[in-house]
């Protein structure tokens, strides 16, 4: 079932998410040759618990850290650890907080160094446009995969693959609620939108194939194809107004 969010709850998915945001950014600073994804993972958890929150990764369904850190071919769920980065490494964060029973939840793709090659930034700048094109979607009236048609266009008309294993969805007073969001589908079916539905969004694309497998730690995907991968991710209220992104600055 779908919940429908009423202003003060959307207010307190908007400061889970801020500090989501605020992590994000922090980490994009950091992260450079040389420092180990541990060590990203570190910081992000001193600043959620510095403003009383909570890491909502660590420990979901076992998961050890409280950010993902996904390298290169890795598309999420990457689990920080000693592994450092090398200049023209790419990097996929995904963050979630709770704070006061209510979630936020983002993603974004880091350029680490000064040597990624121009195809890596171009994925990177494509994934996140496909983001935005979707999000543009989320207005009320329209259908839930108005918004996956969308990014799936913008996305495969510049020759890149979208990630079918893994989807978007809905967030509120739980990490992943209803509805699930993919980024592939036939636009005008699926759930209307109504004003109160909040929902992260999130395109994982793939410079090559689509199919992924996970690795023996059981929690990283990986191209099959060992490509590179790139990943976006906002939280997003649909409001009488249009969208709102509520992990946005």
């Amino acid at each position: 079932m779908i919940e429908i969010k009423n202003e003060a709850e959307i207010a307190l998915i908007r400061e889970a998410s801020r500090i989501v945001r605020d992590v994000l950014q922090e980490i994009k600073e950091i992260a450079r040759p040389g420092i180990a994804t541990e060590e990203l993972d570190k910081k992000a958890e001193q600043m959620i618990e510095a403003v009383n929150a909570r890491p909502a990764f660590k420990g979901y369904r076992g998961f050890p850290g409280s950010i993902c850190t996904s390298i290169n071919e890795q598309v999420v769920h990457g689990i920080p650890g000693k592994r450092k980065l090398v200049s023209g490494d790419i990097l996929s964060v995904d963050a979630g907080v709770e704070k006061n029973g209510f979630f936020g939840d983002a993603a974004i793709t880091i350029e680490i160094g000064d040597s990624v090659p121009d195809a890596a930034k171009k994925l990177i700048r494509i994934t996140e446009e496909s983001l935005w094109v979707g999000i543009e979607k989320a207005v009320k009236g329209n259908r839930l995969f108005d918004i996956s048609y969308a990014i799936q266009k913008y996305v495969e008309d510049r020759g890149y693959s979208i990630v079918r294993d893994f989807v978007g969805h809905g967030i509120g007073k739980k990490m992943h609620e209803d509805p699930e969001i993919p980024n592939f589908g036939k636009p005008g079916t699926g759930p209307r939108l109504k004003n109160g539905m909040v929902m992260a969004i999130e395109p994982m694309v793939n410079e090559g194939k689509c199919e992924i497998e996970i690795l023996t730690d059981r929690w990283t995907a990986v191209t099959r194809d060992k490509k590179l991968s790139a990943h976006f991710e906002h939280t997003v209220a649909v409001t009488d107004n249009g969208p709102i992104v509520l992990t946005g600055v």
